[in-house]
């Protein structure tokens, strides 16, 4: 047995969720915050065998989407003075980040 972590942007979240439940996969949905953008995201906790760790991460693959998005940085100005001047910067952002670890242990109850 495998548990799959699946680290995806809250914008793939809902289509990815769906798809796994309707191809039969029982998937534990987290809201969890993190990265460079410090944004909100979706992490999946999937409970596979050994046999179905492709087709989960096919699924996620073919949902969660890469995408651009301007952001709004923050540069100081010459020297030491403490001023920052916004300015924005074009980042890749979506797509998915996978863990599949091993399961000693599965117990239902």
């Amino acid at each position: 047995m495998k548990l799959v972590i699946a680290i995806v942007q809250d914008d793939d979240s809902a289509n990815v969720l769906s798809k796994l439940t309707k191809e039969g996969f029982r998937v534990t949905k987290l809201a969890t915050t993190g990265g460079f953008l410090r944004a909100g995201n979706t992490t999946l906790l999937i409970g596979v065998d050994q046999d179905k760790v492709d087709s989960v991460i096919e699924i996620i693959k073919n949902l969660c989407e890469t995408r651009k998005q301007v952001i709004t940085s923050t540069s100081p100005v010459a020297g030491t003075t403490g001023i920052y001047v916004p300015y924005p910067i074009e980042v890749s952002v979506g797509g998915a980040t996978v863990f599949v670890v091993d399961v000693d242990k599965f117990i239902k109850i």
